[in-house]
């Protein structure tokens, strides 16, 4: 995808601190392969208050990277 946003469950958020700066790992997977889960590494900046682990966000993706996560209501 080059440029578009999808609905997944977010399945955790992992807070990481890379020589000091802080980063999160999003722990996600699609509804039709939930199963499958996949791992974005992004900054603060990317993630939207009121993320909560087990619930529906959709991601914003550039160039097949997730850019942006945003919680939708369940």
């Amino acid at each position: 995808m080059l440029k578009g946003s999808r609905d997944a469950r977010l399945r955790r958020l992992q807070p990481i601190s890379i020589h000091g700066q802080l980063s999160y790992d999003v722990l996600y997977a699609f509804d039709d392969n939930p199963d499958q889960v996949h791992v974005a590494r992004v900054g603060p900046e990317a993630l939207d208050a009121g993320l909560e682990e087990g619930a529906l966000v959709r991601l914003d993706f550039l160039v097949g990277v997730v850019v942006a996560v945003h919680p939708l209501a369940n």
